[in-house]
């Protein structure tokens, strides 16, 4: 059976462009026929896809070099128990025609599905979650957070509900359990003529039909529906058996035979008294990105083109408005100060404690608070373009990829309750086959547990019953399906609240992997505000090849400072590079009258080339004149000494001929010197690329402790991916940068990690994104995934530690039914309580010497 595939592409420009894609997507095994169409911008793709996969298919255009168009969407889900209903909604989805990807959360009850919108419409999506016989959260496309957390706070009501109805009825058949193990002789046989034990049917029956109803719907559909096993195939077998045991026995079909109504009942509570505390903790853990949408402000004050003002509904801003912010008010939108001088706090969206300054040209976060002045705002971003809409969509985004150890989780679980059932149903036929041998066996411990003395006092078939239900019950694995989970959803909750944003869980694993930080200097670890610092004329008469500053009067006028800064900064007037802009804006300052270039020519990563007043004008490094035939000896120790003091300098030349230099400087910032020891402490190893000379480069490097064998300078733009790639051969690295001729580095770095006011395609190619211009936050991004990677050992830990210990003792008898219940749900809610006490971490002090250790 074969599928066809619409797949709208952007970027191509030519029709080589859609031979390249034709020929990318013909090269996959299992598509049978491709064309591209450039006129259209879309291909159309025949394929098979037990042989290759839309995702495949989604790759390979990316691959050449194009985009494929593609929707994504967060789905929540109702109904989920355990690991292996998230893998069942998972591979109902991927199984819809059009649908690139999915992943399924089973912490967040959530599903973040990557669709071809050609192919397919979110309606398939919700009944393909339905025919798996889970209910879909369908919600309009204005009301997707509402409809979650009604549709949250709706089943943590359903469940309490459960819980009290269970616990009402069950509260009897508990006082008769304490009776019949402590005070045998204190109830008659018999209640106003009817015996206890039609009593204890009367209790269990309600508590069976409606506590048990949706593990039974749950076990019949995996089972029937799905051809799966889950948590609730392991519930219905355990509670069932007692009840049904127990109704056989009542009936006299099974003389002396005991009654387990209590125990059927208790099972049925405790299992929904976790359900209630897990479905309580989930809504906790996810509260923090709740909080932070909740700041936002409702209104906003509109100024009209008469310049009166009017109060408006945040959602009706649009892009251009100018909104007037008062002191104390939240900002309603992100936008620029066009008029007006405060201080705004950030907090809530950066992490960051002290108020930023903002005056005309500065940019504002929507949901930041004004602290002092009146501020005018022109609204640039508004709705899901906010930032702080785009925080909760990367977090949400960061939940649902989930680490690499969570696969193993999840291969686990996926045969795990076939394994049980199995080892059950053989540990109750060794009872029954030979309960005298196995009963001599393990005699010799102090106590048979719970159970009632073993099948010597109970019987053998119902000892046998017994330990079925109780090996079944104890080795459910909601446990081990939520520990990953869990702790990835605060992790990165925290991560957000500190500034600090991960594109999946898979990026917290890769960043404890990491041995090894690549800065990129400017920007990164300096400021990356450049301003002009020397200007330097040249004697071009001195044969020796020195020096000398020409400012004195009557010196010769083309061979003065004022000269030199003029050509300099009249040929990079053409430049959008910021030692271009130092260098204009320092002669502005000084009252340089500057010329208009012609025939402006940018040589990336080593000068400008440009004609002034009819000369030609060279600015740039020594390697760039030297490519243009100029002499540059007479400037080499005036170069040396400059870079030596860790500025940038640039030779000038005009006409040929070399006429003196100019230097920028750019200041570290204040907390790169920690971060860099922060790191080294850590054990990782740190590098530093530049594009800048050795010099200069190295006078950083010493500044904020960087060692100087660690230094690459003079690195183009081009080069920086594989000088990353070169640095990471021995191991993991983090690349971090801010700019465009960064992105291709981030890429190629096993962690790209985009800081503070990086640009938007920094950003789209970085795994971590950094919302403050802070070298430090490199090292809270580390030391919250080694937080979060500690969090889930201790819970695989936990949850396989648990079955390991208690499945054998259920399988030779120390162990009650309803104990082996409580226990089970005990193990999901100590599993979340573990993952949400991570809530209380921040990052400014190392985990591991918080006492969280690692299992």
């Amino acid at each position: 059976m074969t599928r066809t595939a619409h797949v709208d592409i952007t970027g191509m420009s030519c029709a080589n462009c859609s031979q390249t894609v034709s020929s990318a997507l013909e090269s996959l095994d299992g598509v049978a026929a491709a064309s591209a169409n450039f006129a259209t911008d879309e291909a159309t793709v025949e394929y098979d896809p037990d042989a290759v996969s839309l995702s495949a298919i989604y790759d390979a255009i990316r691959d050449a070099g194009y985009t494929p168009v593609s929707d994504t969407r967060t789905i929540g889900i109702s109904g989920m128990s355990c690991a292996n209903c998230a893998q069942t909604n998972r591979e109902a989805l991927e199984s819809v025609p059009g649908v690139v990807t999915a992943d399924v959360n089973y912490a967040t009850d959530e599903a973040q599905v990557e669709y071809n919108p050609n192919d397919t419409s979110l309606d398939a999506l919700y009944d393909a979650i339905a025919d798996a016989g889970y209910e879909p959260i369908r919600e309009d496309d204005g009301d997707e957070s509402d409809a979650r957390e009604v549709a949250r706070t709706e089943e943590i009501e359903r469940q309490r509900n459960l819980v009290l109805f269970g616990a009402v009825l069950s509260a009897p058949l508990l006082g008769m359990l304490v009776e019949h193990f402590f005070f045998p002789e204190l109830l008659p046989d018999a209640v106003f003529g009817v015996g206890l034990g039609w009593v204890m049917f009367a209790l269990a029956t309600p508590v069976q039909v409606v506590l048990g109803k949706e593990f039974y719907e749950n076990s019949y559909t995996a089972v029937v529906r799905n051809r799966t096993a889950n948590m609730d195939v392991l519930i219905a077998l355990g509670s069932s058996t007692a009840y049904g045991y127990s109704v056989v026995a009542l009936l006299g079909l099974l003389p002396n035979a005991g009654l387990y109504f209590d125990t059927a009942a208790l099972i049925l509570v405790f299992i929904t008294l976790g359900n209630y505390l897990e479905a309580r903790s989930k809504g906790q853990a996810s509260s923090a990105l709740r909080e932070l949408l909740e700041m936002e402000a409702d209104t906003a004050t509109r100024i009209r083109e008469d310049g009166t003002e009017e109060e408006v509904s945040v959602d009706d801003i649009e892009v251009g408005d100018r909104l007037k912010v008062r002191p104390g008010e939240k900002v309603p939108t992100d936008g620029v100060v066009v008029e007006g001088e405060s201080a705004v706090d950030e907090s809530m969206v950066t992490g960051e404690s002290v108020p930023v300054s903002k005056e005309p040209d500065d940019e504002v976060i929507g949901s930041t608070i004004n602290e002092n002045g009146v501020l005018t705002v022109e609204a640039t971003k508004v709705g899901s373009e906010t930032a702080i809409q785009q925080i909760v969509e990367r977090v949400k985004e960061a939940q649902s990829r989930q680490p690499d150890i969570q696969n193993v989780a999840d291969r686990v679980s996926s045969v795990f309750v076939p394994v049980v059932i199995l080892n059950a149903l053989f540990w109750a036929g060794v009872w029954y086959a030979f309960p005298g041998a196995l009963e001599a066996l393990v005699n010799a411990l102090p106590v048979w547990g719970l159970v009632g003395g073993g099948p010597g006092a109970v019987g053998v078939f119902e000892f046998s019953v017994v330990v079925f239900a109780s090996a079944v019950l104890i080795a459910c694995p909601c446990a081990l399906g939520l520990a990953t989970p869990a702790a990835t959803m605060v992790g990165t909750t925290i991560g957000a609240k500190h500034g600090v944003l991960f594109k999946g869980g898979d990026v917290l694993e890769r960043v404890e992997d990491v041995d090894t930080v690549v800065f990129d200097k400017t920007g990164t670890l300096t400021t990356g505000e450049m301003s002009l610092t020397d200007v330097v004329a040249l004697d071009r008469t001195a044969a020796d090849g020195g020096a000398v500053a020409q400012d004195e009067a009557g010196a010769d006028a083309e061979s003065s400072e004022e000269y030199v800064l003029r050509m300099a900064a009249s040929a990079e007037r053409g430049s959008e590079h910021p030692l271009g802009d130092a260098i204009v804006q320092g002669a502005r300052d000084r009252g340089v009258e500057l010329a208009d270039p012609s025939e402006f020519e940018n040589a990336p990563g080593k000068g400008v080339r440009a004609t002034v007043d009819g000369r030609e004008v060279l600015v740039g490094n020594r390697g760039f004149l030297d490519d243009n035939g100029v002499d540059t000896s007479a400037g080499r120790r005036e170069l040396e000494r400059l870079e030596s003091e860790g500025k940038t300098a640039m030779l000038v030349a005009v006409s040929g001929e070399l006429v003196g230099l100019v230097a920028d400087a750019d200041t570290v910032k204040d907390t790169a010197k920690r971060a860099v020891s922060d790191l080294r402490e850590r054990g990782t190893d740190v590098w530093m690329l530049t594009g800048d000379n050795e010099r200069t480069a190295r006078a950083v490097a010493e500044e904020v402790g960087i060692d100087p064998a660690n230094v690459r300078a003079g690195v183009l733009p081009d080069e920086k991916a594989s000088a990353v790639e070169d640095i990471q051969q021995s191991g993991n690295a983090m690349m971090v940068g801010d700019g465009v001729n960064d992105a291709p580095a981030l890429a190629a770095a096993s962690v790209g990690t985009a800081i503070g006011s990086g640009t938007d395609v920094a950003i789209e190619a970085a795994d971590v994104t950094l919302m403050r211009d802070d070298p430090l936050d490199v090292v809270r991004a580390v030391r919250i995934s080694e937080g979060t990677l500690a969090k889930i050992r201790q819970n695989l830990f936990w949850a396989l530690g648990y079955n390991t210990a208690m499945i054998p003792l259920a399988s030779i008898g120390l162990l009650q039914p309803v104990l082996a219940a409580g226990a089970m749900a005990l193990s999901s809610v100590s599993v979340l309580s573990n993952s949400l006490l991570f809530r209380t971490y921040t990052p400014d002090h190392d985990y591991r010497l918080l006492g969280w250790l690692r299992p």
